[in-house]
């Protein structure tokens, strides 16, 4: 009998296919993988819930992510767990598990020693192409003693669902890497050989056209023009270097435009993005990995709930780095609180020092201002890079 086919509750049944929906809808492999605990743990009322990504030779775990952990706590777990214990099972055995009344320390079921306590536990593996990728861990029942056979069933039907996302995430990224990489050489050569040479016999002709006015007003106002499309020259010139420029550079301002790039399809449009400050220079590290991941998570709301037809986003570094997402949708639908993608990044930000606001829009949809303390270190040094 097949997962589908053992859950009863109709409601449940639903809110699966939206699951499965979301997750088909993503195409970033690290988002994808996140999205499957974060459905797994709402489906089934799991407290806390993981995904541990087996290595090549199948024994130990390559990746181990968590949710519904704090800060705190994830950074304690540190290192991935070794693979003994339930996880070993698990892992040995590719079946599913389920254990209630658990009553000792979460080390000794394989866990790392700094998880929470567990009181009930389910496990289901994640096939992708009928070989095992790793295992979904979902722990403490938040309104029962253990999870149901309805439970297990429906943890089975998503990670069954969540090995086709999975493998159109990985095909996803080969194919946008090449594509990419194509795109932009194409947007490059074209600037250069068509707009600028284009801007440039009109400017040309204007400086003809020039000397043959006599208003001296008149002369002066195409005079401002050559100027302005002198300018929109070095201007487009100095767009095209950029271009040229990340095709094979790792900083911050690259990072933002290639997710920018991916998410376009979720977002239903091409967003406006604008830069200020030594972004390249001052967002590095953990800042950065925590701002691409709080602007993956505010542009696929905007994606699935705003109804948005235009969205800025606008992104700076001086003494903090202010990261600014706006929209003229149908502005916030939710608390200030929000939902767990709201918690999560401001959960992110106050780890950081720093914060998440909400707003209106000018336009009359959402503004999210997500920002945090910029290291002093960075700033002293982004800014000798620039001398």
């Amino acid at each position: 009998m097949q997962p589908f086919d053992r859950i009863d509750d109709p409601v449940k049944l639903r809110r699966l296919v939206q699951a499965i929906m979301i997750l088909d809808g993503e195409l970033s492999l690290p988002v994808v993988l996140r999205r499957l605990i974060e459905e797994a743990c709402d489906l089934v009322d799991a407290q806390y819930g993981a995904l541990g990504v087996l290595s090549e030779n199948h024994l130990t775990l390559d990746q181990f992510l968590t949710v519904g952990l704090d800060t705190e706590a994830e950074q304690a777990i540190g290192a991935r767990p070794t693979g003994r214990g339930v996880l070993g099972t698990l892992i040995a055995d590719a079946m599913p598990l389920r254990l209630r009344n658990l009553t000792e320390s979460p080390d000794s079921y394989g866990f790392p020693s700094h998880h929470p306590t567990m009181t009930s536990f389910l496990g289901v593996p994640v096939r992708v192409h009928g070989e095992v990728y790793g295992n979904l861990y979902l722990t403490n029942k938040k309104n029962a003693e253990e999870f149901s056979d309805d439970d297990e069933a429906t943890a089975m039907a998503l990670a069954m669902a969540a090995g086709i996302a999975i493998e159109n995430a990985r095909l996803h990224s080969v194919v946008r890497d090449h594509t990419l990489t194509e795109d932009r050489d194409r947007i490059a050569r074209d600037l250069h050989d068509s707009i600028i040479q284009r801007l440039f016999a009109v400017g040309l002709s204007l400086q003809g056209t020039a000397r043959m006015v006599d208003r001296p007003e008149v002369a002066n106002r195409i005079d401002e023009a050559i100027e302005k499309l002198d300018e929109t020259i070095r201007q487009l010139r100095t767009a095209i270097f950029d271009l040229e420029v990340t095709l094979n550079q790792d900083g911050f301002r690259p990072k933002v435009l290639d997710l920018i790039h991916e998410l376009r399809l979720v977002i239903g449009m091409h967003p406006q993005v604008t830069f200020s400050g030594p972004v390249d220079t001052a967002i590095v590290g953990t800042h950065a990995n925590h701002a691409l991941t709080t602007l993956r998570e505010a542009l696929t709301n905007v994606g699935k709930h705003a109804s948005a037809s235009d969205v800025v986003v606008t992104i700076s570094a001086g003494e903090e780095l202010r990261l600014v997402v706006a929209d003229n949708g149908r502005g916030l639908i939710t608390s200030v609180d929000g939902g767990l993608g709201i918690k999560n990044m401001r959960h992110r930000a106050e780890s950081l020092g720093g914060g998440l606001d909400l707003g209106t829009s000018r336009e009359g949809g959402t503004r999210l201002i997500w920002h945090i303390p910029l290291k002093e270190s960075d700033r002293e040094s982004s800014t000798e890079s620039e001398l």
